[in-house]
């Protein structure tokens, strides 16, 4: 199945199921469960963009989480989006008044206990079972706890024998307030889980920026930062960064070991940026997103592109010296053109057994559909496109440019013998 296909399946089940499965003040998130731990594991985030707010103050950072989801559900690609209730818990809090208490002999710990004992539930003992244990919770029926007037008529005993309400010695109301505190950084933390419909996640959250910065106003002291699977493409940009450049230092390193100077080298290394354009116009045509496993087929690439052009510019090589030894005086640029157009007829099939087995081993990669396809086709796909342009490349575009070469250098010998003569 192609990925256009593919893509367009996901979107439409993503959107049944969110349809079929509906909850009023619940957002949905569609992933794949070991995919979904992963991602809770290494950043927290269980959704592919998230959104980590940071400030001192709960209530604003519930405010502003609020506000960031509704933004996001304004883009298009969006397919949910829901931010941390920070302040979000309702609990009920027992305000004990110790000079009452103390009027009826009782301490704190006394009104305490029957608050843990009757309301709360208090571990008295445990049962064994064979090898399990389990432990016996003492506390009230649900009846006598069930609402806030039945736990303000919960007794409790005093000194002198005589029982009286809870409420007697205590104030019983909700409040509302943080069922847990996240932080990062010595921080407070409120999170907004963002699900999206494309898998171009770089592209969205660039979106998402821009809107982000349009729609919602950061106090002082609060700031933003990108997670979930955004992060792990920022680190992996960041390695790129330093890996793409030494790779084709050493590719560079390799070509002059082999040669023994800098012209060869520096036409072998043309191959790389032609054949990365077969590669990127093959997964601009599958409709795959440039991702981590594309750089990394496109640094593939770059490999065999160069292996490519070292086995075509060798055998030039070669007839030209065979040229000369045979004339014994300097080449002409026919001579040289000749000879690089015999050399060349020679490589055909090698070059075109190199190219069309990588070119078949790869299409099957292309036609998989089990687990792990999508990742194995987008680092073959940069590959299978660009030995296309490769083949091409090493054919007829490398010939062409080392036969001038020759010729020029070959005309500023002549020059050079001249003036010394």
């Amino acid at each position: 199945m192609c990925p256009q296909n593919r893509g367009k399946i996901t979107r439409q089940l993503m959107d049944k199921m969110d349809k079929a499965l509906h909850f009023p003040g619940l957002a949905n998130a569609w992933t794949m469960p070991i995919k979904n731990r992963i991602d809770m594991l290494a950043t927290g985030i269980k959704t592919p963009v998230g959104i980590k707010v940071s400030g001192p103050d709960l209530n604003v950072l519930q405010s502003l989480s609020l506000q960031i989801a509704e933004a996001m559900k304004t883009l298009p690609e969006t397919l949910s989006a829901y931010g941390d209730r920070a302040v979000g818990g309702y609990f009920l809090d027992f305000n004990i008044n110790r000079e009452a208490a103390a009027r009826y002999g009782l301490t704190t710990g006394d009104v305490q206990d029957v608050i843990q004992s009757a309301i709360g539930g208090m571990n008295i003992t445990e049962t064994v079972e064979g090898l399990k244990r389990y432990p016996v919770n003492l506390r009230y029926p649900r009846d006598l706890r069930d609402n806030l007037e039945a736990l303000r008529r919960v007794l409790i005993p005093t000194p002198t024998g005589s029982q009286i309400p809870l409420t007697a010695v205590a104030d019983i109301n909700f409040k509302r307030g943080t069922d847990v505190i996240k932080t990062e950084d010595a921080r407070p933390n409120a999170w907004i889980y963002v699900d999206i419909k494309t898998s171009d996640i770089g592209g969205y959250v660039e979106l998402a920026k821009k809107t982000l910065a349009e729609r919602v106003t950061l106090p002082a002291g609060y700031t933003v930062a990108w997670s979930g699977q955004f992060e792990y493409m920022e680190r992996a940009a960041e390695r790129l960064r330093i890996v793409v450049p030494i790779t084709l230092l050493l590719i560079f390193i390799l070509l002059y070991a082999a040669f023994r100077n800098l012209t060869e080298p520096t036409i072998v290394m043309l191959a790389i940026p032609f054949s990365l354009i077969g590669g990127i116009w093959f997964v601009y045509w599958l409709g795959f997103n440039l991702s981590i496993t594309v750089y990394v087929g496109l640094i593939a690439l770059a490999g065999t592109a160069a292996e490519t052009g070292v086995m075509v510019l060798s055998f030039i090589d070669i007839e030209i010296d065979k040229l000369r030894e045979q004339k014994q005086a300097p080449l002409t640029g026919d001579e040289i053109r000749a000879a690089t157009e015999a050399a060349t007829a020679l490589r055909v099939r090698p070059v075109a057994i190199t190219s069309l087995a990588n070119i078949v081993g790869l299409i099957p990669i292309m036609w998989a559909t089990g687990a792990g396809a999508d990742v194995t086709q987008c680092l073959a796909a940069p590959a299978l496109g660009g030995m296309v342009s490769v083949l091409i490349l090493s054919l007829l575009v490398f010939p062409v440019i080392y036969s001038l070469v020759l010729q020029f250098q070959e005309k500023r010998k002549q020059v050079v013998v001249d003036v010394v003569h």
